[in-house]
């Protein structure tokens, strides 16, 4: 992946993490989403878009062309997010597809973009007269994607007859720590949230040297993942937790600042520690993008009578005209304990033809995260984000 193409991915996941994140605060819910998941959906879209439709997706995913955005999501699929199941590292899967209704073909050369680029597999259905049957399909390709942690992504009674097209990218990561968790020593304890209020919850305990890096107003932890004896991808979870017990939000907005900022801030070395306390949670987070995504920039694909997906449909009569992209859902779900993390993400965009900143570490160290905190599992290598979120209450899923 080039340096271009890395710093723009790190980009968009982070201002997609803030803009979430904000949202989810509002309402007091916890945050999980894959910017990686929702980065190869939008790409998949954007290799059928063009003109001033094509330069905001680019612009938005920080790309400088299709090809890069493309090159990009070949590296993360192949090598970043390759799977290490079979020689002790983490089990991983990554897999794009698109269903079309069988009234609506695909350019020839858009479906083999979409399968060397993307190895994206490309179904005929039919939306239009059996959107609950085409809806099945989709979930059962969602299902087996997700190792069944995530059912379904569109409700079949209520998918559109009117949807003539679907593009979807599902990840699934299960990854064991590589120093667990004892779980004889997990107690319950107090985890204060945002609005002062306590509640109880099991925070799993250690006393061994830990990946830690004390930064001016937060601490970061790094815990990796167990890899196999020639890893092609290295992963870890990093979580960043600020020293007061309501600094998530300002720590939120130092994060966006920079899109290399957590890589700038994950520890060098390990530290003795003195008390250690991190919390167990399982937490699952489901939302539509149709408003964050034109905040972000990406506004005329939206747009009837200005969204241009030319390359896209093969039609004789101006291919693509009158398709817009009509929504995107995104549906993530995490659980951390003793052992390691399980997570899994899923994103679908529906189109249609609209005719419808670090500080000298003491000699030990504290990580106490009994308090809103962030964390994000990344891929060391190409720094890609796999999964990302806030805790606000680890006593709700």
């Amino acid at each position: 992946m080039s340096e271009s193409a890395r710093s723009g991915l790190q980009a968009f996941a982070l201002a997609l993490n803030k803009r979430l994140a904000d949202d989810a605060a509002r309402s007091n819910r916890n945050l999980i989403f894959s910017p990686v998941s929702v980065y190869a959906a939008l790409s998949l879209v954007t290799a059928g878009a063009r003109e001033r439709t094509l330069s905001e997706l680019l612009g938005v995913l920080g790309a400088v062309s299709r090809d890069d955005l493309a090159g990009s999501v070949r590296v993360l699929s192949e090598q970043a997010l390759a799977d290490q199941s079979q020689t002790g590292g983490p089990r991983v899967s990554f897999a794009c597809a698109l269903w079309h209704d069988r009234t609506t073909p695909l350019k020839p050369a858009y479906i083999d973009a979409a399968a060397k680029s993307y190895k994206a597999q490309t179904c005929s259905v039919d939306f239009h007269k059996k959107p609950g049957e085409a809806g099945k399909r989709m979930n059962a390709w969602v299902r087996a994607s997700t190792n069944n942690l995530i059912t379904e992504i569109i409700d079949p009674s209520q998918l559109c007859p009117q949807t003539d097209l679907v593009l979807a990218n599902a990840i699934y990561f299960k990854g064991k720590w590589s120093q667990p968790f004892d779980e004889e020593y997990t107690e319950d304890g107090k985890f204060h949230r945002l609005d002062g209020s306590t509640v109880e919850v099991p925070f799993m305990q250690d006393d061994s040297r830990q990946r830690i890096a004390c930064h001016r107003g937060f601490k970061v932890l790094q815990l990796n993942y167990e890899e196999g004896p020639q890893p092609r991808a290295r992963y870890s979870m990093c979580v960043f937790l600020p020293n007061t017990r309501k600094g998530l939000p300002r720590l939120s907005e130092m994060i966006a600042t920079d899109p290399d900022f957590v890589r700038k801030h994950l520890p060098t070395g390990t530290v003795e520690v003195g008390e250690f306390r991190l919390p167990k949670f399982k937490l699952n987070f489901s939302t539509g993008m149709n408003d964050v995504l034109p905040d972000l920039g990406i506004k005329e694909a939206f747009q009837e009578g200005k969204a241009d997906f030319y390359d896209m449909l093969a039609e004789e009569d101006r291919p693509g005209r009158g398709l817009t992209l009509q929504e995107v859902l995104h549906k993530a779900i995490i659980e951390v304990n003793e052992e390691g993390t399980e997570a899994a993400a899923v994103t679908a965009c529906r189109m249609q033809k609209v005719t419808c900143r670090v500080d000298k570490l003491p000699k030990r160290v504290d990580f106490v995260a009994d308090h809103p905190f962030a964390f994000f599992v990344i891929e060391e290598v190409s720094s890609a984000i796999l999964f990302a979120g806030h805790v606000l209450d680890p006593s709700r899923e």
